[in-house]
């Protein structure tokens, strides 16, 4: 099996236009560290993979201070400033499958995918559609799809940009650019004299209390398996710096396992779309036993950095069984080592 690894931080994405509204919210060093690590978690899981040949698209630029550190196993694909998507089409259109980790911010997830698929590649890719990953990424879209389909999402509305706070709404709250990751340009308004119009559309909702929670899935023709759900750590609350994941309080962990399940499929439903490949699930547990008080953060449609403290807790990794679930085939995973897979990031 030939399996091409692209990280875009990694992967010349820097050189791209569309990175300049990333590189305004958040420092190139800050994204091409969480870019790397998943990017080495994925290549040293791949590398053991039986009779696999794992290419990784590396950045020609990259200083080797901060380039990744790949396996021997591993054949390492330059590219040249200015032409990663072109060096992605040519390396997916030799390849049996295509793992891809790249932002919803700009649009940059959804135009990768949309040219993954004008070029009939997409059948070898890991992961979901570009249908699934655009409704996914427009953070107020998937709550309006959610909260329709039954799932508890917090109160909010959406903001066109320069867009005052709108009158009487219940603070504080969490205000965030609409067509995103969920961290970028997220901001806490705890009263109204701290509202700063954004210059970007957002999404502004109601701050809710709770256990902030993480389920990973893998997503296929068959179904989902989902993996360990992990506890979020911020550097000050929920809403702050994210700082990786420890494992879930075992009596919390049916109400998030199904919590996200019953999200993912609403989504996927509601548009009419197939999922496939890796899907995360952002939430709050709230303090009520019966999951009242739950509510749906957000959907990531991509590879999430939870996939380093997983990989490591999972017997045998989850690397193969993603690529088995996204293919329609049978997934086997070994045992949970639940202390291994807490993960910091520096």
């Amino acid at each position: 099996m030939r399996l091409v690894l692209y990280e875009w931080c990694c992967s010349g994405g820097f050189h791209g236009p569309e990175a300049a509204p990333l590189l305004a919210e958040t420092a190139a060093e800050s994204l091409l560290a969480e870019g790397r690590l998943m990017l080495e978690s994925l290549a040293q899981e791949a590398s053991s993979l039986p009779g696999a040949e794992v290419i990784v698209l590396v950045d020609d630029e990259l200083p080797a201070s901060v380039a990744p550190q790949l396996p021997q196993a591993c054949r390492r694909q330059p590219v040249p400033a200015g032409t990663a998507m072109a060096c992605l089409l040519e390396q997916a259109a030799a390849a049996d499958s295509l793992l891809m980790v790249a932002p919803e911010t700009a649009g940059i997830l959804v135009d990768h995918l949309n040219q993954i698929e004008e070029a009939a590649l997409g059948q070898r890719l890991a992961g979901g559609s570009a249908r699934f990953a655009a409704a996914a990424a427009d953070k107020h879209l998937t709550c309006q799809l959610l909260a329709g389909g039954g799932i508890p999402v917090p109160a909010g509305c959406s903001l066109p940009a320069g867009a005052s706070l709108p009158s009487g709404f219940h603070l504080p709250a969490i205000q965030k650019a609409r067509d995103s990751a969920g961290g970028d340009g997220l901001v806490l308004v705890e009263t109204a004299a701290n509202f700063q119009p954004a210059t970007m559309p957002t999404r502004i909702e109601t701050r809710v209390s709770g256990v902030p929670v993480g389920v990973c899935c893998l997503c296929g023709p068959d179904g989902m398996v989902p993996l360990l759900p992990l506890e979020q750590r911020f550097a000050g609350g929920p809403g702050t710096a994210y700082l990786g994941g420890q494992p879930l309080a075992p009596a919390l962990r049916p109400r998030a396992t199904q919590l996200a399940i019953r999200s993912i499929e609403t989504l996927a439903r509601s548009i009419h779309a197939p999922v496939r490949g890796w899907v995360g699930v952002d939430m709050m547990l709230g303090a009520r036993a019966d999951g009242r008080a739950d509510r749906v953060l957000e959907i990531n449609p991509r590879l999430t950095t939870s996939f380093v403290g997983l990989a490591r807790g999972y017997d045998g990794g989850v690397l193969a069984a993603l690529l088995a679930s996204a293919a329609g085939q049978p997934v086997s995973l070994g045992s949970c080592n639940e202390s291994a897979c807490c993960f910091r990031l520096s």
